[in-house]
């Protein structure tokens, strides 16, 4: 890859997060997402292999889903409240929706189904980058909503992630499927 798509890819990548971040709005903060949803497609696709063919449509697949979750529950939030603001609350079912979606595009189980499958067919860097830099936006909208989600299903999210990952990372032997359970 050229050193000018890197550094582009790379810069919306973090334009995506910075979106995202700052945002009081849904539609923005969903802008922001799929900025960096589609800043790293090509960076899981670069070894140009059928393994990453696969990992990069698996991402896009899994996060469209999550994304057209949080669209939705944005919609049905501002249907029943009149806005369209993050800090606002919201409806109980729009709230479990958000959960859901933002679990989905986090990788917690047990919304992780795709995520070491993702892991194990980029590359090393790409991995890392989705371990870490890929989190902060999800997370961030879920610390903005925090107080408006339902705190049954945050445990029971919580709890199925820490036992899952590590029932399941036992019997691996492959770095990145261990990363993706940790």
């Amino acid at each position: 890859m050229s050193p000018l798509a890197l550094s582009i890819l790379i810069s919306s990548l973090s334009a995506g997060t910075i979106i995202t971040m700052s945002s009081y709005h849904w539609l923005f903060a969903w802008f922001g997402l799929e900025m960096n949803t589609l800043a790293v497609i090509p960076l899981i696709s670069k070894p140009h292999h059928p393994r990453a063919t696969e990992a990069a449509t698996k991402y896009f697949l899994t996060q469209a889903a999550a994304a057209a979750m949080i669209l939705f529950a944005s919609t049905l939030n501002a249907w029943n409240s009149g806005q369209w603001t993050i800090l606002h609350p919201t409806t109980q079912p729009a709230a479990l929706m958000m959960l859901i979606a933002l679990a989905m595009k986090l990788g917690l189980a047990p919304m992780h189904f795709w995520y070491p499958e993702v892991l194990q067919g980029s590359s090393l860097p790409t991995a890392l980058l989705m371990s870490t830099w890929q989190k902060l936006a999800p997370l961030a909208l879920l610390l903005m909503i925090f107080n408006h989600l339902p705190q049954t299903a945050l445990l029971v999210l919580g709890t199925l992630s820490a036992y899952i990952g590590g029932w399941a990372g036992i019997n691996q032997t492959q770095t990145r499927k261990i990363m993706a359970f940790s």
